[in-house]
């Protein structure tokens, strides 16, 4: 039996450098034959490569990893991998597509590479009833109304990107033509706005409160007045504080 091959789609190169290298550590007889940037990329790959599995990154410019699927046929076995948060994740669990969560572990990949084995060694169809799966898989993450917000902030140091856990994010801060990721451990720069991080982040976890900060909720440790009036944050772990300009008081007339 020849070796499987599968191709690789991701929108950001370190990620699929980092995901390449480990399977090549966890299954070196796996042949990636190639890799995708983006959903279109990703469908020609696929069609011209005709690869026994896929890795699409959900998020992807021009198609997201499901209508990649949609597209390719059933064709070849599907491995989703995906920064949506855990509770969504439970859309896929009783699908026959698989997923990874971002960032990969090799524990999660050991999973996905075990049971991708088992399917191919008992010569599972990959085409049995797929368009129904992929159409229960949709139905359920609409039923689940998930919103898709932003679970992981891609930094970049130098030629590394470097995922970090919106959870580990006490606030974020413009600053020039950038914006300050801080965490307890570490301080990132990103491109991303907070205007656009304001739309893509949980209202309920993180609030504005200048037109040039968004903090997490659970990094408050406590508010107080300064002496014009003007609303002062003191945050967990950390010691600097942070104002609350008066457009965004309102957010804590109940705290």
């Amino acid at each position: 039996m020849a070796n499987p091959d599968a191709v690789i789609a991701d929108d950001e190169a370190q990620l699929r450098i980092h995901l390449k290298a480990k399977l090549a550590d966890l299954w070196p007889e796996l042949v990636i034959c190639g890799e995708a940037e983006n959903g279109l990329e990703a469908v020609k790959l696929i069609e011209s490569c005709q690869p026994a599995i896929a890795f699409l990154d959900i998020k992807m410019p021009g198609l997201s990893g499901i209508e990649v699927a949609q597209k390719i046929g059933a064709g070849c076995r599907v491995v989703f991998i995906t920064a949506f948060d855990h509770y969504a994740i439970e859309a896929f669990e009783n699908e026959a597509v698989d997923y990874i969560l971002k960032p990969v572990t090799d524990q999660r990949l050991k999973k996905t590479i075990d049971r991708l084995k088992k399917q191919i060694s008992d010569s599972t169809d990959p085409s049995i009833d797929f368009a129904y799966t992929m159409q229960r898989l949709l139905t359920a993450l609409n039923d689940r109304q998930f919103p898709g917000y932003l679970s992981w902030i891609k930094v970049r140091h130098g030629e590394e990107v470097r995922l970090i856990a919106v959870d580990d994010v006490c606030y974020f801060k413009a600053a020039d033509k950038y914006t300050v990721v801080k965490t307890r451990e570490s301080e990132s720069l990103i491109k991303t706005s907070i205007r656009q991080l304001a739309e893509e982040l949980n209202p309920d976890r993180f609030w504005r409160i200048h037109r040039g900060t968004i903090i997490s909720v659970s990094r408050i440790a406590g508010i107080s007045r300064s002496f014009s009036g003007r609303l002062i944050i003191s945050l967990k772990d950390l010691p600097e504080t942070l104002t609350v300009s008066r457009t965004y008081a309102h957010l804590f007339r109940q705290m």
